[in-house]
């Protein structure tokens, strides 16, 4: 059984038991966390809301905050002499899907 979950702008496809990466959330390691945007439920039989299913919801517990590797945004533009090096670090939160009620 498989959802697919909106979180953070984007959608996610989860299955139980599955680690995910999403936008950092605003709760502390170790909680409980339920997604109540659920778009989609597939397995055996197939349910697709119109935009959203009313009432089902995925459960996740937080492992972990924290942040990915640095990237370098470099803008530049020949012969003007403009060079600007700016470096970006995005928070994530790791969830493990423990549960789809559906």
């Amino acid at each position: 059984m498989y959802a697919i979950i909106e979180t953070g702008g984007k959608q996610i496809r989860v299955s139980e038991g599955e680690v995910i990466y999403v936008e950092r959330l605003d709760v502390t390691e170790g909680d409980n966390y339920t997604f109540d945007k659920v778009l989609m439920i597939g397995g055996e039989s197939l349910k697709v809301g119109n935009p959203l299913l009313p009432g089902l919801t995925v459960e996740a517990t937080v492992e972990k905050q924290g942040k990915q590797k640095k990237i370098i945004v470099f803008k530049y533009k020949p012969k003007k002499k403009y060079r600007r090096k700016q470096g970006h670090r995005q928070s994530y939160t790791k969830l493990t899907i423990t549960k789809i009620n559906g």
